[in-house]
């Protein structure tokens, strides 16, 4: 296995992308590929690498603000698009980048293409809950879909649980403003009439339930799942701010907090966004990890970590296969 990483991509890269990438190469089984400009990422860089890291030389870069479709047809040589060649090309099986997450979706999705059988690809987000977390698709790939297109989110969804979150039979929720059959708009309506056709549909759930109940996979548009997305690490960075903020500064007054800290660790790890590191892009033929713009090296070092589970796992493959028997062998 070979993952191929966008070392130039990120708010901090390319220092805290070098660094991730160097924590995780000792516990890494695959062959890591650096790829971005030599000279500006190089002084990061050990003199002896370890024996699974290799560089590979792009120079061009592709700016966080910069236009998805201007970066492809006008930056040939930018790290993100040479490192997703070496996966068309067959010399990786993934891409890590915590660059422009418009640029690495259209890229790897002009490169590679869609699973036949998928018409849009989605992010897959995992989310901490109460019974051990669910996926939320799309969170941010494709604002512009047919209710028809979430019954695609849904399988692929069933399959980044079952492969990475090691559970059977995943059911599938529609986000929804209410539980009962026949709320919403006109596309909620029209993707839960689809989606019932299914077994592993589980009906409608509110946003407030999202992180009370069993819940598996969630799907939605992306226009609502970023929006999703974003609020929720709002308030999860707004709860960690606010109790820090009561916390005394003097030392001796400090002392009295150190039995809340207990309580308070595990919750901070959960709504730790590094501790997973990135969500795949899925619905392609290859896998493309996204990771967050501002990812620093535990960010990385957990997403190149999620990447290896997800080319050990096969998830590509079994999304492939999933497709194909619930949708047939002619999806067009």
């Amino acid at each position: 296995m070979t993952i191929a990483l966008d070392v130039m991509g990120g708010d901090h890269a390319p220092q805290a992308i070098v660094v991730g990438a160097l924590e995780a190469a000792p516990l890494l089984k695959s062959r890591l590929l650096l790829v971005g400009d030599e000279a500006k990422f190089k002084q990061f860089l050990p003199n002896h690498l370890p024996p699974n890291v290799e560089l590979r030389h792009a120079s061009q870069s592709v700016d966080m603000e910069e236009k998805p479709l201007h970066a492809y047809r006008m930056k040939k040589d930018s790290s993100l698009m040479v490192a997703a060649r070496l996966v068309k090309d067959g010399e990786a099986e993934a891409l890590v980048s915590a660059g422009n997450t418009g640029a690495a979706s259209a890229t790897s999705l002009l490169q590679w293409r869609q699973i036949h059988g998928i018409h849009r690809p989605a992010i897959a987000s995992q989310f901490p809950s109460k019974h051990g977390g669910f996926v939320l698709l799309d969170a941010g790939a494709s604002p512009d879909v047919d209710p028809e297109h979430l019954v695609e989110f849904a399988i692929m969804g069933r399959s980044y649980v079952q492969k990475l979150m090691g559970r059977d039979n995943p059911q599938v929720h529609l986000l929804n403003i209410g539980e009962e059959d026949g709320k919403g708009n006109a596309f909620a309506k029209q993707a839960h009439q689809l989606l019932r056709r299914h077994a592993w549909f589980a009906g409608n759930i509110e946003g407030k339930d999202m992180f009370a109940k069993q819940v598996d996979v969630i799907v939605c548009d992306a226009f609502v799942g970023n929006i999703v997305l974003k609020t929720c690490e709002g308030v999860a960075e707004f709860i960690v701010d606010t109790i820090r903020s009561q916390v005394p500064t003097h030392p001796a007054s400090r002392l009295l907090y150190w039995p809340v800290r207990k309580v308070t660790r595990p919750l901070r790890k959960q709504m730790d966004y590094a501790e997973i590191g990135g969500s795949p892009l899925l619905g392609l033929n290859g896998l493309c990890m996204i990771c967050h713009g501002r990812s620093n090296p535990k960010a990385i070092r957990n997403a190149l970590l999620t990447t290896e589970k997800a080319l050990e796992r096969e998830l590509v493959e079994t999304i492939r296969k999933s497709v194909f028997s619930e949708l047939g062998p002619v999806n067009e």
